[in-house]
């Protein structure tokens, strides 16, 4: 195994906050590792009374926007594998330590790339687990900016102060990577709740480190932003306002800089799923989606524009999907990987969706791009 991958090379809390080991929900032998079980755990609540009988297609319908059909493929999203050297509770993933078993080869990173030629597609985004503890992130990137591509990587911040990563700020600023990273909140209860203890400090000595490395300055080249979500069963607030709060409160008691915010919804899958069913939000939640559904958002999806390559290839409408393993299906059913990628037939696809859409759709919107509508 590269040495990247080793467990000793990992900044892990001991537990959770409230004192569980930090395990996977493959680790813990959950019925909720399995991804049928998550999308009957959602479809099987009750919503006969709420808004469009909790039927995302037929919101759809209303919106005049059914079946989901996509547009150019402009975002090339890779997702590097399961790997992380934390297991955030709130995690759709799934990712931790312990996924070993789900990293992309050096095959499927060459395949990945030739499809990427075939695309158009302008940005390519790296995700994860932790992305950076592929042994071929490295190469991948820089393939992708060979080829003239915005990267974007999606980094939970303690990653970069382990070893093997502790140059990536410098590294990745050089290369003019675009630094998407992962914050649950600006204040230190609000992240650790999440992440566990400790957690927000080290999340704030490596945002210093970035901005040693010239990221949050304002510099295009190095554009560091952050991304929130609502630590609870709750939608996240108006973007725009939490972005001037964040960067107020992150200035003023810590001294660090960012660029940009973006806030997502947490979604009905993995381990929030699991703490939803645990807390007795999950029908609660789910009506709360439902309610919030914003029409207007439906032209702003991200699966509309954006490939999601899962680690072993299979291609996805969304990275949400990819979890539920819900793949991409041509009018006759086939999926797709990106080895042989066949792009009229991508064109031609009617876009994957059940309950969890909803996420997408409450309020203001939510992607891997923040909120869809200001």
């Amino acid at each position: 195994m590269d040495r990247c991958c080793k467990y000793e090379n990992l900044d892990l809390p001991a537990s959770t906050p409230e004192g569980r080991p930090w395990l996977s929900l493959v680790s813990r032998g959950s019925p909720l590792a399995l991804p049928a079980r998550q999308i009957a755990a959602v479809a099987r609540v009750d919503l006969s009374r709420a808004r469009f009988g909790g039927d995302f297609d037929a919101a759809l319908a209303a919106a005049g926007d059914s079946p989901l059909r996509p547009g150019p493929v402009e975002v090339f999203q890779v997702n590097l594998g399961k790997l992380c050297n934390m297991t955030c509770r709130h995690c759709h993933v799934d990712a931790g330590p312990d996924r070993t078993e789900a990293q992309m080869s050096r095959e499927t990173v060459e395949e990945c790339l030739l499809a990427l030629d075939r695309t158009g597609a302008r940005t390519v985004d790296l995700t994860g687990g932790a992305p950076e503890l592929n042994p071929h992130f490295r190469t991948l990137v820089e393939e992708a900016i060979r080829r003239g591509k915005h990267v974007i990587d999606r980094c939970n911040l303690t990653v970069l102060l382990g070893a093997p990563q502790s140059d990536l700020p410098g590294w990745l600023a050089e290369r003019g990577v675009e630094l998407v990273c992962s914050l649950p909140h600006w204040r230190r209860r609000g992240t650790d709740a999440q992440r566990g203890d400790g957690t927000f400090e080290r999340s704030i000595k490596a945002l210093r480190r970035l901005n040693a490395a010239g990221y949050g300055s304002g510099d295009p080249r190095r554009t560091l932003t952050l991304v929130a979500n609502p630590v609870g069963a709750f939608l996240p607030g108006n973007q725009d306002a939490m972005e001037r709060e964040w960067k107020a409160g992150l200035k003023l008691e810590h001294g660090v800089a960012f660029d940009r915010l973006l806030v997502l919804t947490n979604m009905p899958i993995g381990r929030f799923l699991e703490w939803l069913e645990e807390s007795g939000n999950l029908a609660t939640y789910l009506e709360r989606l439902l309610e919030a559904f914003n029409p207007g958002t439906a032209s702003g999806l991200m699966c509309r524009n954006t490939l999601s390559i899962g680690w072993d290839g299979t291609v996805y409408d969304c990275d949400f999907n990819q979890m539920l393993e819900l793949k991409s299906r041509s009018p006759e059913g086939t999926t797709f990987h990106v080895r042989n990628l066949d792009l009229e037939e991508l064109r031609r696809r009617a876009i994957v969706t059940r309950r969890h859409c909803f996420g997408c759709t409450a309020g203001a919107g939510s992607s891997c791009g923040g909120a869809i509508e200001g």
